[in-house]
């Protein structure tokens, strides 16, 4: 694995731990939540962009993008 394969996965596990802390779900709860509603998608595309933001602010963009497919968290 490549050292920006391996960045990418420390920061994906890392902002679902982050996403998972926010709404007090389990990590593999909050995997399940961002695959279905299309949020680790959206990091995929945008990983460039999305790494550089705050934590709090790339939390925010996947609970934005959820919603925006479906997701009910609030």
């Amino acid at each position: 694995m490549s050292r920006e394969e391996t960045n990418r996965l420390k920061y994906t596990i890392a902002l679902i731990a982050e996403f998972a802390d926010r709404f007090g779900i389990g990590e593999k709860q909050a995997f399940n939540y961002l695959s279905r509603f299309k949020g680790l998608a959206h990091l995929a595309t945008y990983y460039d962009v999305i790494h550089t933001l705050s934590f709090d602010d790339a939390v925010e963009a996947m609970i934005q993008v959820c919603r925006h497919n479906g997701g009910g968290l609030r």
